[in-house]
């Protein structure tokens, strides 16, 4: 089983949840926590282990001056902007560059050859049961799918369920991240700007036809907007976790919360049984 932990924007909370989840799956079986969040992965701060570090390169182009004929085709093929054809001489900037391989395959005279340029890094460690897998893309990338994807496939060798953390937002980097998950839990603060970016995710996951559930974050006694959202639309609300100062202090410490809270402990396990309760479900 597959779980990916989104929320609409950053700082709601999600990879808080993903480590106290990941957590408590361990103490009963393997799990393999995978931080999406390429830009800038924290997880490992959690779980501080060893860490094999992993290279992921993708094609780009170079140009062969003694076939290229300056006919333009690759220029003109390139949405990206990644190569210009200019008076005598093609050229390239490998940072605008999706790694598409179009022009290699348009050029009519076989002048473009694809090479390996470094965008980052996967670093694979183990702490207990827990299997870490963190991406890190490298600065200046145009974007960072390619290491979710190499991610993913390595995801595919491992034993154990799967929390995916994935990047804040809804971009192209979580729709990646979602692709193959069995379940999507979905963060989101108790606020005007909390509630958009909400409905902004779940428009995304209802998209992907993702089953989906809620879990409120940082939790007052004041108004909630996110929980009257969910609420007006039949979203399900799988937890409420009440704003404590302690789990800040925690986090910062890298500690996990259901280490040290007898509190979070029980609220993690329920949760954790309402996720495999309904996932069984809706596979049933």
């Amino acid at each position: 089983m597959k779980i990916a932990i989104a929320s609409g924007k950053g700082g709601t909370g999600k990879s808080t949840v993903a480590a106290n989840l990941a957590y408590t799956i361990a103490r009963s079986r393997d799990v393999v926590l995978v931080d999406c969040d390429v830009e800038e992965p924290n997880l490992h701060l959690s779980f501080p282990a060893p860490a094999v570090d992993v290279p992921v390169t993708t094609p780009v182009p170079v140009i062969d001056p003694a076939r290229c004929t300056l006919c333009g085709e690759c220029g003109k093929f390139c949405r990206f902007g990644a190569l210009a054809v200019v008076k005598d001489c093609v050229l390239t900037f490998p940072h605008l560059c999706h790694s598409c391989g179009g022009c290699a395959k348009l050029c009519p005279q076989k002048a473009i050859q694809d090479v390996p340029r470094n965008i980052g890094s996967i670093k694979r460690g183990a702490s207990g049961s827990v299997t870490i897998l963190s991406g890190i893309m490298n600065t200046g990338v145009a974007s960072g799918v390619p290491i979710i994807q190499r991610l993913l496939q390595i995801v595919k060798e491992e034993e154990g369920l799967v929390v995916l953390d994935c990047p804040p937002g809804s971009a192209c980097t979580v729709m990646e991240s979602i692709r193959d998950a069995d379940y999507c839990l979905l963060v989101a603060e108790p606020t005007l700007f909390g509630m958009h970016n909400l409905e902004c995710v779940c428009n995304l996951v209802k998209e992907f036809r993702k089953p989906f559930g809620v879990v409120l974050n940082k939790c007052t006694e004041e108004e909630n907007p996110s929980e009257t959202f969910c609420r007006r639309n039949n979203y399900p609300i799988l937890a409420s976790i009440p704003f404590d100062y302690e789990v800040g202090r925690l986090n910062s410490d890298g500690e996990i919360a259901v280490r040290r809270l007898p509190t979070f402990e029980k609220l993690f396990r329920e949760l954790l049984d309402t996720i495999t309760s309904e996932v069984k479900r809706l596979c049933a």
